[in-house]
C-alpha cells in the first residue's frame, strides 16, 4: 500500500512540477515548457552564440526559436521548419512544409543566400502511440533525416542539437552522429519528464 501511496505522491508532484514549467512559460511569453530544455542546455553548453545562423527544425509553436532569436542577433538568420503551421515570429523566417521534399529544401537554400549555418537544432518527435515498437523507430527515423539535414547545410565545426529516445536505434544513431562532429555529448535537461526516455545529442565541430 505504501508504495502505490508513495509512487501516486510523486507523480502528482512530477505533474505539478511539470505545470511549474507551464506556468514559468507562460509568464516569461514563451510558447511551449520545451524552452526550459533549450535554454538549460545553453546554460551548460553555449550552443547558440551572437553572430549564429540557425536551422530550427520541426519548429512549431516556436519557442525555441523564439529563445534563440534573442541570442543571436539582429543581422542573422533563423529560419524555422515545420509540417505545422506556426504563428509569426518577429525576425524568423518560417517555412511551411516537410524538409525531405526538394521544394522546401530550395526555399530554404533561397533564404539562407549562400549564408553558413552554424547550428541545426531539431526537438521534433513523432505523434506518439504509445506503443514503443511504433514510436521509437518513429523518432529515430526523424533523428536521422535531421541529422541528415544537418550534414547537408552546416558549415564546417558547425552544432547540431537534436532530440530522440533512448531504446532501440539509439545507439547506433549516436555512433552515426560521431563520425561527422568532434565532439558529442547526451544531455538529459530537468525540464524533461524523469518517467520520459527523452535526451538530446549534442554534436559540435562538423568535420
Amino acid at each position: 500500500m505504501g508504495r502505490s501511496k508513495s509512487s501516486s505522491s510523486n507523480r502528482w508532484l512530477q505533474e505539478h512540477f511539470d505545470d511549474e514549467y507551464v506556468r514559468l512559460a507562460q509568464a516569461k511569453g514563451y510558447r511551449s515548457r520545451a524552452v526550459f530544455k533549450l535554454s538549460e542546455i545553453q546554460d551548460k553548453d553555449q550552443v547558440i552564440k551572437s553572430g549564429m545562423n540557425v536551422i530550427d527544425l520541426g519548429a512549431a509553436p516556436g519557442g525555441w526559436s523564439q529563445f534563440a532569436r534573442q541570442i543571436i542577433g539582429k543581422k542573422n538568420k533563423l529560419i524555422a521548419l515545420d509540417v505545422l503551421p506556426m504563428e509569426p515570429l518577429e525576425g524568423v523566417d518560417f517555412i511551411l512544409g516537410d524538409f525531405q521534399e526538394g521544394a522546401v529544401l530550395d526555399q530554404l537554400y533561397t533564404m539562407l543566400d549562400g549564408a553558413p549555418v552554424n547550428l541545426v537544432m531539431s526537438d521534433m518527435a513523432p505523434n506518439m502511440s504509445g506503443n514503443k515498437g511504433v514510436d521509437q523507430p518513429r523518432s529515430i527515423y526523424l533523428s536521422e533525416l535531421a541529422l541528415d539535414t544537418a550534414k547537408t547545410v552546416l558549415a564546417k565545426d558547425g552544432t547540431f542539437l537534436v532530440k530522440l529516445f533512448q531504446g532501440e536505434g539509439f545507439e547506433k544513431f549516436h555512433q552515426e552522429v560521431q563520425k561527422f562532429f568532434s565532439k558529442v555529448n547526451i544531455r538529459k535537461p530537468k525540464a524533461s519528464r524523469p518517467r520520459s526516455n527523452e535526451v538530446y545529442i549534442l554534436a559540435k565541430g562538423f568535420k
